[in-house]
């Protein structure tokens, strides 16, 4: 039995984003995502419900500032006190996994999705999404880009601007483009 396009989006295998499907869920998650950031201020309550609901699964104790992008927030599984301040976009055409006491600063990017190198393959429309995990007391500074299959470990400072490209060691304060370790902590 041949996979639906979101298995082999999930399977970082190449797939149509514009299957039928995905464009539903994608729709589904936008409108949610109209609803959220058009929220008062004082409607805490109401943007954690919505959260609770738009991910995959969430920790206790998290803030998500509005405004705040993704492409199907059901990909995205965050453990507790999480912080995603303003402003950020995270492409979940496949999984992301928050670990517990992520700190992600405004204009914060984490992006899944990528295209084929081959011109004549990005033509066909074909698109692939390779899975992001950042771990524990991990702090992303402003501006961040974090690249589809990154993994960061625990403990580590990723500097504001940052293009990480490849993984991140556990317990270093790393930075630049592309984003390199500077020194141990």
């Amino acid at each position: 039995m041949e996979k639906t396009a979101r298995e082999k989006m999930l399977a970082n295998e190449p797939y149509i984003a514009l299957d039928p499907e995905l464009e539903r869920m994608q729709a589904q998650a936008q409108t949610f995502l109209h609803v959220f950031n058009s929220s008062l201020p004082s409607e805490i309550e109401k943007r954690r419900e919505m959260i609770h609901a738009l991910f995959g699964s969430i920790g206790q104790n998290f803030e998500v500032k509005p405004p705040f992008r993704c492409d199907y927030g059901c990909h995205i599984y965050a453990k507790e006190n999480l912080f995603i301040n303003y402003d950020c976009v995270i492409l979940d055409c496949n999984t992301v996994y928050l670990g517990s006491n992520v700190l992600l600063a405004p204009k914060v990017q984490i992006y899944t999705a990528y295209h084929p190198l081959n011109p004549e393959l990005r033509r066909s429309g074909l698109e692939m999404a390779a899975p992001i995990v950042i771990g524990n007391n991990v702090w992303i500074g402003g501006g961040a880009i974090v690249c589809p299959g990154v993994t960061i470990g625990d403990n580590t400072t990723i500097g504001a601007g940052s293009v990480v490209t490849k993984n991140m060691p556990a317990n270093v304060s790393a930075a630049g483009n592309p984003c390199r370790v500077l020194k141990e902590v």
